[in-house]
């Protein structure tokens, strides 16, 4: 019988008040999801690349030496996970940046309100991740690097909700930027996946790294996506929006980058079964457009918040910091 270890029971002291709140919780409002965003740790790295632009949006990582797949710490034989999604360099430049301000990439992740119909994703709960960062090599020059950040369902509550996902399992993803002296498009390669609850280890359900794509998919779609019919000529279109922004996205399944296979693939014994493999072979390519864009959207210059008092989103969680300071004190 497995037991939790004591890093994912503080984790799980830390999220207990999150998954007391009623669903949906309340929608931030604007200077919520400001304060929100100064407080995601880890941002996309700026290059002094000169970027071109491919028209696929991407470069093959595998044409500059690098690989499709991860690497997973603490795996024997090596094992990766699957860079089975894309946002392509050729989307809305806002886009590509990593920021919960003026249609970045953060915001149009971010989940649902009763004005709004985002993606679903937010940043980690207290920003605080657990484990070792997987690494990747999108063939741009840069060799293997650390994953930028992990976003996670956030149960239509972007304030809370990725503590839940942090405790009960869900889709999420975590990803690099191809911006290297060699190859620098500016596209954002995702590897999305949906886990099983912490009490379970975080593995990845079976079928789950075809899943977490697809479902992912279906919340920008806002329609179901067959995993099972998929071709390398599936299309699809769909449109989100939050904070104001909108954004009109075109997805194209494509071939040629990954292999229909469960070699080299982490939980692989386990996320293929039934005569199927663990990976499908498909990559979901996002082409992302901004189409809308809200009179009073903030610039980054004058979006600076003082940080002389917790922000909202955290302080229901205090009471949790107390729980887990009175948890280390005991166990001293």
């Amino acid at each position: 019988m497995s037991s939790t270890p004591p890093s994912s029971l503080l984790v799980l002291l830390l999220c207990l008040p999150s998954l007391m709140l009623p669903l949906p919780a309340l929608a931030l409002t604007t200077s919520r999801r400001l304060l929100l965003d100064q407080f995601w740790p880890r941002h996309l790295p700026h290059s002094n690349a000169p970027r071109s632009e491919p028209a696929a949006g991407y470069f093959p990582p595998t044409d500059g030496g690098g690989d499709q797949l991860t690497q997973a710490p603490g795996t024997n034989p090596p094992a990766g996970e699957p860079l089975n999604v894309i946002l392509a360099g050729t989307s809305d430049p806002a886009v590509l940046v990593d920021s919960g301000l003026d249609g970045g990439f953060r915001n149009f992740f971010l989940t649902s309100d009763e004005l709004s119909s985002g993606v679903g994703f937010a940043g980690e709960c207290l920003g605080q991740h657990e484990g070792a960062p997987q690494t990747a090599n999108l063939g741009d020059g840069n060799g293997y690097v650390n994953e930028t950040a992990v976003l996670r369902w956030d149960y239509t509550d972007p304030s809370l909700g990725t503590c839940r996902e942090t405790v009960l399992g869900g889709n999420h993803f975590r990803y690099w930027r191809q911006d290297g002296k060699s190859a620098n498009s500016s596209a954002v390669f995702m590897a999305t996946s949906y886990e099983m609850p912490i009490a379970q280890g975080h593995n990845i359900v079976v079928n789950g790294y075809n899943l977490g794509r697809d479902w992912l998919v279906g919340n920008i779609t806002h329609s179901p996506i067959d995993t099972d019919a998929l071709t390398n000529t599936s299309t699809f279109s769909g449109t989100v929006s939050y904070a104001g922004f909108v954004y009109s996205t075109s997805i194209s399944y494509v071939s040629g980058l990954l292999a229909n296979t469960s070699v080299g693939v982490n939980h692989g014994s386990t996320v293929g079964i039934d005569g199927k493999n663990a990976l499908d072979g498909l990559v979901a390519v996002l082409d992302v457009k901004i189409t809308t864009t809200p009179k009073n959207a903030t610039s980054k210059k004058s979006a600076a918040v003082p940080m002389s008092a917790p922000p909202p989103p955290l302080r229901g969680l205090l009471p949790a910091l107390l729980l887990s300071l009175l948890f280390g004190a005991i166990s001293l």
